[in-house]
């Protein structure tokens, strides 16, 4: 297991750790760097209409295992031989909630866990590991739940690590190491809590 004090230091440092072969750890600081500026997050008007529909019942920290397993699942089944999300990440990453440091936010229907997301929270900037679904949507609800959460509370950054196509509809964009570095260190300075 990743002790949770290194997980600290590396995220305050601009790293993070993925499984990369069984019992390989290799640690990442990609250039550029993919963020979602909080003050640009953009909703599509088809999601919107599904977020005001209210279809979903948003929790935080409900099962936050329960999430951050169905993240693994999901990689496995997008076809990809592995997944970064081992057995060592995943209580890696549950030691960091028992923490307080690592938070899942979770769109439920009918009783069932439909689709979340998970990250590590420190300062004023959440790290975005991961997101599922199980329900056409509930990520996407997750996300905007997760969003809206940061801005009420005062979060500066929201760091997505890379730039997806599924990320740019919300606004998502790449910005250099250094720029990164900077927003990051202002970002860790705020005191806010999850």
């Amino acid at each position: 297991m990743i002790p949770s004090e290194l997980l600290v230091s590396a995220y305050a440092s601009g790293w993070f750790p993925m499984a990369v072969d069984p019992g390989e750890i290799r640690w990442y600081s990609p250039d550029p760097r993919g963020i979602i500026p909080l003050d640009a997050f953009h909703v599509p008007s088809r999601l919107a209409r599904v977020v005001r529909a209210g279809r979903f019942r948003m929790e935080i920290d409900r099962d936050f295992e329960a999430v951050i397993r169905a993240c693994a699942e999901a990689e496995r089944r997008d076809g990809e031989p592995g997944t970064w999300i081992d057995d060592e990440i995943i209580a890696s990453y549950c030691a960091l909630h028992r923490a307080g440091l690592a938070h899942s936010m979770e769109a439920w229907l009918d009783g069932r866990l439909a689709g979340g997301l998970y990250g590590v929270a420190l300062g004023g900037a959440f790290f975005g590991e991961s997101m599922f679904h199980r329900v056409t949507d509930a990520s996407k609800v997750a996300l905007v739940a997760l969003v809206d959460r940061l801005r009420l509370r005062g979060y500066q950054l929201l760091d997505l690590q890379w730039v997806t196509p599924h990320l740019e509809q919300f606004g998502a964009v790449e910005i250099s190491r250094r720029t990164y570095l900077k927003m990051l260190e202002e970002a860790l300075a705020v005191d806010v809590e999850f």
